[in-house]
């Protein structure tokens, strides 16, 4: 996939608000974007799935999910898959479960925030989100954070809306909906450069898209989708060793 795009300033104080404490469950919001996502499911797969079925195929048997929602993307998972995951939001985890059962999914629910997951070092293979970046309250911490649960060659899959390029007739709709969009959505930014956060986050490789989405839901149709892999690091005495070895035919010892 084709890295190159405008680069989008990243201004933190754009981004919608948030609290230190991470994710508050909201007695309104919380049933509203659950109901929203359920009953939008179908078409928005239908928007999004080209890009998800080359990035959520071919997935190991343990895959970490950040921000899973109502299960969107269970559909791309093999049945008996333990999914690890991460959500927060409590009015979501009714319908996740259900779906996850019909799907033969073997749910492992975490209701810690994205910011500090609870897993080991280099514990998985591989870390998928859709559409969650967006709403974290720091994004640079939660990709620090799969980076750090990434076992080596380990991958990140992600999908995520992003700012439009600043002087664009979108990047004002995104700004002048900035409060009413990240209130009903939970806290989502529509104003955040995101490639620019996941590629700052020392990851060995990075292959990101940028691609517009022809959707009604205009601040949200500049997206990204990629993969971060993350590097193998070589064990420094067998690196050693190799140099050691003489070359073929060439007494040990020779300088």
């Amino acid at each position: 996939m084709d890295s190159s795009h405008d680069v989008l300033s990243f201004r933190p104080e754009e981004h919608a608000p948030t609290t230190p404490e991470g994710f508050r469950p909201h007695p309104l919001r919380g049933p509203f974007n659950a109901l929203f996502f359920t009953a939008l499911d179908r078409y928005l797969d239908h928007l999004l799935r080209p890009h998800k079925q080359s990035l959520f195929g071919n997935l190991p048997p343990t895959v970490v999910e950040l921000g899973p929602g109502v299960g969107a993307n269970l559909r791309y998972l093999r049945a008996g898959t333990r999914l690890i995951a991460v959500e927060p939001n409590p009015a979501m985890h009714e319908r996740l479960r259900a779906r996850a059962a019909r799907a033969h999914i073997d749910l492992e629910l975490h209701t810690t925030g994205a910011e500090s997951l609870d897993l080991p070092d280099a514990s998985v293979d591989a870390v998928l989100s859709s559409l969650v970046l967006c709403t974290v309250a720091d994004p640079a911490t939660v990709v620090a954070e799969v980076h750090r649960v990434l076992r080596p060659g380990g991958r990140y899959a992600f999908l995520e809306h992003v700012a439009a390029p600043d002087g664009t007739a979108l990047r004002r709709l995104q700004r002048a909906s900035r409060r009413p969009w990240g209130w009903t959505f939970e806290g989502c930014s529509c104003e955040r450069d995101l490639q620019a956060v996941v590629e700052a986050a020392g990851f060995a490789e990075t292959d990101i898209d940028a691609y517009r989405l022809r959707s009604p839901f205009l601040q949200v149709n500049t997206q990204i989708a990629g993969v971060a892999r993350k590097g193998v690091r070589r064990h420094p005495r067998l690196h050693r060793n190799a140099n050691a070895l003489p070359v073929h035919g060439e007494p040990a010892g020779r300088s």
